[in-house]
């Protein structure tokens, strides 16, 4: 976006009122942006659970494919800003995660370089999902020689999630699984059913009743284990 003149220089050419007129598009402007960029992130956001949770298995990687694409228009078109930065790595994820076996691993080393990118910029931002993505990447991705998997990094990152949004679904559920996968399953219920018991979130009704159907299908498997 181009930026706006300074006020100053608008000053000496056009007097106070001119000035007055250069600041008030200054100080706009950003709020503009932030509107755009929200609700571009929110139907992202409607897009991916969509295909996540009501599409048949054997359509999704078609529909993650063009999602990821349009998630990227969305990241070139807010530079600057993080929140579409992890929601294009949300969504190449999970389009690796449909691709599977090691042709994935490119997918995987591109959202793990915009979730990186996202941190740099604010990593505080969408109650620290950028940690907590790149968290499930470090536990699922193979570790050297094939891949950059780290469950000590795992497990920091993850906590980092944690620290932010202690409440949250998707933190509770993601180091519950970790915890599951690294073979501590009786540490994990109570992760589990703290996700449970998250609070809902407004207008993310579709992904709270999938993720929550899968943390009592984990949970189910950690009681199991114990």
């Amino acid at each position: 976006m181009k930026q706006p003149k300074s006020p100053f220089r608008a000053a000496r050419r056009a007097g106070l009122a001119g000035a007055l007129a250069a600041c008030a598009l200054a100080f706009a402007a950003p709020f503009v942006h932030a509107a755009g960029v929200e609700d571009a992130v929110a139907e992202l956001q409607r897009d991916w659970e969509v295909v996540r949770y009501q599409t048949s298995p054997g359509e999704r990687e078609k529909r993650f494919d063009a999602l990821a694409a349009k998630a990227h228009k969305v990241s070139e078109s807010y530079p600057g800003r993080a929140e579409p930065l992890v929601w294009e790595g949300i969504i190449v994820s999970s389009l690796a995660g449909e691709h599977g076996g090691l042709g994935a691993l490119s997918l995987v080393k591109r959202a793990k370089a915009l979730y990186e990118a996202a941190i740099q910029i604010d990593g505080n931002v969408l109650d620290g999902s950028a940690y907590n993505s790149l968290g499930v990447l470090y536990y699922k991705v193979p570790g050297w020689p094939v891949g950059f998997g780290d469950k000590a990094k795992a497990r920091e990152l993850l906590q980092k999630a944690l620290a932010l949004n202690p409440k949250g679904i998707d933190p509770n559920f993601f180091y519950g699984e970790y915890l599951v996968e690294t073979r501590h399953p009786e540490q994990a219920v109570a992760y589990l059913e703290r996700a449970l018991q998250a609070p809902p979130r407004a207008g993310r009704e579709v992904a709270d009743v999938g993720r929550r159907e899968e943390a009592r299908q984990l949970l189910e498997k950690a009681r199991a284990g114990r």
